[in-house]
């Protein structure tokens, strides 16, 4: 697998769009990370790490409305091991004009787009939550 972090996304997008209350994702501290901020920002209800003496495993367990709607409409890759999009601290995109997130690898750490500008630290856009 040449990017496990599209791979994690994409089991993500899979899981809520079969309906699925939970999804198991192979660990990584970036997956962790990202995970983490899934949580703090109430994309997800909450996730464990199960250990399988291997990597480990993430499970994750999806968030829904009272619709039965998934709440995250969107998540998108953007940079990707081909093209990656490193952004200034002036250049931090907005997604959807503040509703959303973007996920940033910065020398301080994994961290969403406002944190970023809070610290004024550009970096890697990982992806974006929307």
């Amino acid at each position: 697998m040449t990017d496990p972090i599209a791979d994690f996304l994409t089991r993500i997008r899979n899981a809520q769009t079969a309906g699925h209350r939970r999804v198991d994702v192979p660990a990584s501290k970036l997956k962790r990370a990202i995970t983490k901020i899934l949580l703090d920002k109430g994309y997800i209800q909450n996730f464990l790490d199960i250990d399988d003496d291997k990597q480990g495993l993430i499970r994750i367990f999806l968030k829904y409305d009272h619709y039965g709607q998934p709440v995250i409409k969107k998540l998108k890759r953007v940079s990707r091991p081909g093209l990656r999009n490193y952004v200034p601290k002036e250049e931090i995109p907005r997604v959807l004009n503040g509703y959303g997130i973007a996920v940033l690898s910065t020398s301080r750490g994994i961290m969403t787009d406002k944190e970023a500008r809070k610290l004024q630290v550009g970096g890697e856009v990982i992806c974006h939550v929307y």
